[in-house]
């Protein structure tokens, strides 16, 4: 196997405990809206068969306007933050470790995810990760979040990558495994830590499938 040289990895699901917290911040968002039952039965749908992807972009598919989706992209994020600030974000288990190791055997880390900046940077305050990774993206940075490869490969492309055979992708979500394939990294697993089912990571062509993101370092620094 081509040597790794940059790790891309999801934060919610992934890396950070998720704890239906974000399902929970886009019910408490959309529930401010007041929609009449089945539209916000869509909604809740859509928002769950999007897990993993850009918040703002979900929000656009839902209520059609941009106004619309930048009010309620907004309630989304006010919602998280104030689970970040009561303390119940938390690392998953042996993440911390695992970006360790990575920065020990000389991969590059980035970590990324569907929130804004101002979100994930609050996260990553709040567990103490910014000494342990070399670089955080959002869609807001790139220009377009997953299932798109836009942030796999600026990250690689920021962090003085070599070829994306050398590139690795990671997360709990369908739309991870599509954005890793399609930036055409060397190695794409899904985590079974978060959203996705092996069914779903199964179906949307996992090359590799582990139960925590712990598992991944035989394949990365082997």
């Amino acid at each position: 196997m081509t040597r790794i040289t940059v790790a891309c990895l999801d934060m919610a699901g992934t890396t950070v405990a998720d704890d239906g917290i974000v399902l929970a911040a886009f019910r408490g968002a959309i529930d401010a809206q007041q929609l009449p039952g089945q539209a916000r039965e869509r909604a809740m749908r859509i928002a769950r068969d999007t897990m993993g992807q850009s918040k703002i972009v979900v929000f656009r598919e839902i209520f059609g306007d941009e106004d619309g989706a930048q009010r309620v992209n907004a309630a989304f994020e006010e919602h998280y933050a104030a689970a970040v600030s009561a303390g119940r974000i938390e690392p998953l288990p042996g993440a911390a470790d695992t970006l360790k190791q990575l920065r020990a055997a000389g991969i590059r880390v980035c970590l990324s995810t569907g929130f804004s900046p101002v979100t994930r940077d609050a996260i990553l305050a709040s567990l103490g990760w910014r000494d342990l990774i070399d670089l955080a993206l959002s869609p807001a940075d790139v220009g377009r979040g997953r299932p798109f490869p836009d942030m796999a490969l600026t990250a690689m492309l920021r962090l003085d990558g070599g070829a994306v055979s050398e590139l690795a992708v990671a997360g709990d979500t369908p739309s991870d495994i599509e954005s890793g394939l399609r930036a055409g990294a060397g190695l794409v697993a899904g985590v079974l830590t978060g959203a996705g089912s092996r069914a779903d990571f199964e179906q949307a062509g996992a090359p590799l499938i582990v139960d925590t993101i712990a598992d991944l370092i035989p394949y990365l620094t082997g």
